[in-house]
């Protein structure tokens, strides 16, 4: 069975190599490694959620970091805020660990569990490009659990790529939450953001 970026313990032959990610105004220097996610730099799908999020503030839930891309861009621009990076893969999160310390992110931490497992506690943001490979029960399980991590007025911010799924995926959304608004479209990706649990769901 081939090896995926959400493999608990990636067995890939270590081969870590150094990148700077500019985004918001910031730039930051990562680790990257075999066995992870777009471990070639900021791929463009979190890129397009980084720049369509509007000022965070509170907690934030980084769902799925990888390496840390996103939640330590965000980190770094928003310091009042307080961050928790998550990820299924230890070599991930071991990075995103590593990575969060040398820039100087004290504001931001990362834990190690399958989807919403090693996450305590309410989130006033939960982002995340999701495992669209992993497919659409997975991704689906995971929309579904993050309502009960919201806090009050709490909302679930995500990118997903217009041809695996972005419309279906909305509707689902829109059967779970109150409000489901499309933040942005460009580059074939779509970033949605839903709050309010639905009186349904």
């Amino acid at each position: 069975m081939p090896e995926h970026y959400y493999t608990a313990s990636p067995a890939s032959k270590h081969d870590e190599r150094r990148l700077t990610v500019r985004a918001l105004g910031v730039e930051l220097s990562f680790t990257t490694d075999a066995g992870v996610f777009s471990r070639d730099g900021l791929d463009t799908g979190t890129r397009a959620l980084l720049e369509a999020l509007p000022p965070l503030s509170g907690r934030v839930l980084d769902l799925g970091c990888g390496w840390g891309a996103l939640g330590g861009v965000l980190a770094k621009v928003y310091p009042q805020a307080r961050f928790v990076l998550s990820d299924i893969n230890a070599r991930a999160v071991e990075l995103a660990r590593r990575n969060l310390r040398e820039n100087g992110l004290s504001n931001a931490e990362a834990v190690c569990g399958d989807g919403f497992a090693a996450v305590e506690g309410k989130f006033d943001w939960i982002l995340t490009n999701p495992p669209i490979r992993a497919g659409k029960q997975v991704i689906y399980a995971l929309f579904a659990q993050a309502k009960d991590f919201l806090a009050p007025g709490g909302t679930l911010a995500l990118v997903i790529r217009t041809q695996q799924g972005a419309k279906s995926a909305e509707r689902y959304l829109q059967s779970l939450y109150q409000s489901v608004k499309t933040l942005d479209i460009s580059g074939g990706f779509r970033v949605l953001a839903a709050s309010g649990a639905s009186d349904g769901a």
